[in-house]
């Protein structure tokens, strides 16, 4: 566990020494969300936002935590940061935990402005409850984002190597998580690829959650399987780090 903390400060002390990188990390979703308002003040009035607002802001998390994430763990490998960990002694889980502990609160941070922001400019009113539970799932979603993102970077070489990755991972979450379509009335060998990506559980729970009488059962068992698809994400990043090193 000390190792653990030791790698989680150092993560912390390198974001907080990186204010250029912490800006964007904060600033991109609050940009991307502003632009989407005013994309959807074009639509003529009466049309649902609402149904899209709180996904948008929990995809933007998820592609921003992912990609951020992966990029960095690649800059460490490039520079040899990883492999002197590996040299000193630090097992695969501690190095893992260490970085997820250390992007913990960036994604933490970025959920609760990424759903502040949205329930602001969209007008949008829930239950403290509710609330809560959004940004859990916005929050678990990130989370799994930063697992993907480790994982991913191990299959990368350099920054350029994580950009392939983007239109193969993030892009069918757009399309095949139910943020756009009903995933039912996909062809059944998309909506089963769908299920692949923790974006389509965290669309089900929000979902479940913004109507006016919110079927929280339902929603209990989407978020099981998006806690589970971390904890998944997380193993599979501590079996393959060392050996992409």
């Amino acid at each position: 566990m000390r190792r653990t903390l030791a790698v989680a400060a150092r993560v912390v002390s390198q974001l907080l020494n990186s204010p250029r990188f912490l800006a964007l990390s904060i600033m991109a979703p609050l940009l991307i969300i502003y632009l989407l308002k005013l994309f959807f003040d074009t639509f003529p009035p009466g049309f649902g936002s609402d149904r899209f607002a709180i996904p948008a802001a929990a995809f933007i998390v998820h592609f921003l935590s992912f990609l951020l994430c992966a990029i960095a763990l690649v800059q460490e490998r490039t520079g040899g940061t990883l492999e002197r960990m590996f040299v000193n002694g630090f097992r695969r889980t501690e190095i893992i935990g260490g970085y997820l502990i250390g992007y913990l609160g960036l994604a933490t941070f970025q959920a609760v402005v990424a759903l502040a922001e949205v329930i602001w400019l969209f007008g949008l009113d829930y239950e403290r409850s509710v609330l809560a539970t959004l940004f859990a799932v916005i929050w678990l979603l990130a989370i799994a984002s930063v697992m993907l993102g480790i994982f991913i970077s191990t299959f990368a070489r350099h920054e350029g190597q994580v950009l392939p990755f983007v239109p193969l991972i993030i892009l069918p979450s757009v399309f095949l998580s139910g943020f756009l379509v009903d995933v039912e009335k996909l062809p059944g060998w998309a909506e089963a690829v769908g299920h692949a990506f923790p974006m389509l559980y965290a669309n089900n729970v929000i979902q479940e959650m913004i109507v006016p009488s919110p079927v929280r059962e339902s929603a209990w068992g989407n978020f099981a399987i998006l806690a589970g698809y971390a904890v998944a994400l997380l193993l599979l990043a501590s079996m393959t780090l060392r050996e992409a090193d």
